[in-house]
């Protein structure tokens, strides 16, 4: 049942992340929502084969570095662009 709950969040998730390709906030927060959702899924995985959670942690630590440098990332370009519209700007530049 969790197992299930668990996939229908990660999906949920990417096609939210699909579906906003305008707003970088956005994109940033449904990432996150797959990173929690894989954690999620990955705690249920290893609790019913009664193993040791010490991964869970290590995961959770880098989906929080790596979530601090997206907010990084938002930031020095809405002081660059002074929008977090992805579309606004060239990547080329």
């Amino acid at each position: 049942m969790y197992s299930l709950l668990s996939g229908l969040m990660f999906f949920s998730g990417l096609m939210v992340f699909v579906s906003s390709r305008k707003h970088m906030l956005l994109m940033l927060l449904s990432l996150e929502f797959v990173v929690i959702s894989l954690y999620f899924f990955m705690f249920i995985y290893l609790s019913k084969l009664g193993f040791d959670y010490f991964f869970c942690m290590i995961y959770l630590t880098m989906s929080v570095c790596e979530g601090a440098l997206g907010l990084a990332i938002l930031v020095m370009m809405i002081r660059s662009h002074g929008n977090d519209f992805v579309l606004s700007f060239s990547s080329l530049w």
